[in-house]
Parts: structure tokens; sequence; C-alpha cells
């Protein structure tokens, strides 16, 4: 069975959305090699860029309401403890609109898995600052400038439970690749955040290209300490990779009935 539809894809030509798609059909194809059943994995997908996921991955899955990815992934989950559930949101629907989703995710630690495209605008609706928008970018809702400092969703998950915590970025394929593998192998919840500039309303990619470095897994203490070294702000140096990753029980384990 084909891991891609035959949908036409309407993101802008050259959206770093593609190179996220083609990491993660590898994964899922890897992943399936490995004797994962195709038919095991379901996706949900937020409103914006990101969601149009749903359109090109040939898996079972919902476009959830705006902000509410995470909730309904909870849902599929407690319905069928022994689906694969894989979500896809932008910034905007998991930082802004879905904070206290996301928040609640990384404390419960159900075994699924949040890929949250970070391009920091809401670029659907044509470039509207987010929660992670630096100090100074102007659009419309801001013509002199985002004032508020950007929150730092890496250094959030880890303070709030999250047994899996990564950043990747967009532009390497196969680094992405690897490690949204491990994270869907994770047992437990998996968040990782995919740097993702958006070529139309905040291209950032000589910045993403320039100032990124590679990271390895670490203990928490160490890992927030990593984490704060970038504040989503363009002149500080970005640490890609696993920042964190632990076994604890999870949000299934600690009822009988969603045991498997």
């Amino acid at each position: 069975m084909e891991i891609t539809t035959k949908e036409e894809i309407s993101w802008c030509p050259g959206c770093t959305n593609f190179f996220i798609k083609k990491s993660v059909e590898d994964a899922l194809k890897n992943l399936i090699a490995e004797g994962y059943k195709q038919e095991e994995f379901v996706m949900v997908t937020d409103i914006g860029c990101a969601g149009k996921m749903y359109d090109y991955l040939n898996i079972s899955g919902i476009n959830a309401l705006h902000g509410r990815t995470l909730p309904t992934m909870i849902g599929i989950k407690i319905g069928n403890p022994h689906l694969k559930v894989i979500g896809f949101a932008g910034d905007g629907g998991t930082y802004d609109e879905g904070m206290d989703h996301f928040i609640h995710s990384c404390r419960y630690n159900n075994d699924m898995n949040l890929i949250v495209h970070n391009n920091q605008v809401f670029a659907l609706t044509v470039g509207q600052a987010t929660a992670v928008s630096q100090i100074g970018f102007k659009e419309k809702t801001h013509p002199f400038g985002v004032k508020e400092r950007p929150i730092n969703p890496i250094v959030l998950a880890l303070e709030s439970g999250a047994t899996f915590v990564a950043r990747a970025n967009s532009l390497d394929i196969q680094g992405t690749k690897e490690i949204i593998q491990d994270g869907i192998k994770h047992r437990g919840f998996s968040f990782i955040e995919i740097m993702q500039p958006c070529i139309t309303f905040f291209d950032n990619r000589e910045i993403l290209k320039k100032n990124s470095y590679k990271i390895s897994t670490m203990n928490k203490e160490d890992a927030i300490k990593e984490a704060k070294k970038w504040n989503y702000e363009d002149n500080g140096k970005i640490p890609i990779g696993i920042f964190y990753k632990e076994n604890r029980e999870t949000f299934e384990d600690n009822y009988d009935i969603l045991k498997i």
C-alpha cells in the first residue's frame, strides 16, 4: 500500500513543509519495513498549513478543530490503545489556541506523538504573530513590531513532564526522519518540534542553516539548560536533536482497561 496519496499539493512552491512530508513518509516506510502495520498508524491534524498533511499521507486520520489536535489524539488512543497516534499541528494551533492541551498532554504522558511544524507565524492566515514569534516581528496585527517575549516550548515540555522532547530542522530530511522514527518508537508522549521556515511570511532558512548545531540526548537538568540557550530569537545558536527521553509509566498504564 502506498504511503502517499494522489492529492494535489497546495503548499506554496518551495515550502519547507515538502521536506517534512518527505521525512515523515520515509520514517513510516522504515517502520513498516521493521514490522509496524500501516493500518495501525492514525493521524490527527490541526487547521493550517501543517494540517494539509491529512490530505497527503495515506493513513487513517481526522482533520480536527484548530487548537484541538491533542484532545482528539487522546480520544483516539483511549478508544483503541493499539493504535500509533501521530499529530500534526502548527505553532499557532499548539502554542496559542492549544497551549492548555499541550501542557496537560506532557503531564499525562499518553503514548502518542505530536509533531509541531514551527514557522513562528500563523502562515495560512497570512502571517500573524504567534507565541513564538521574535520580538520586533512586524505584520498586520503588529505594525510596530511584537513587544512580548516568545515562549520556549522545549523548556515548557521538559518542565511539564514530556518523556521525549526533540527539535528537528526541516531542511535536514535525514536527521528529521531519524528523530521522527525514534519519537514514534518511544513509549510515552513524544513531542517533536520541527523548525519549518515559512518562505512567504518568515523566511529564516539562512539563519537556521547558519545557527543550528546538533546535540545528543542528556539528563533533564542539562536538557533544560541546553534548551534555554535559544529563546526563539534569530541571533542565537539553535540546538537540534533529541534533548531528553525517559521511560516512565504512561497514561494508559494507569488504567487496567487501557493496558495492552
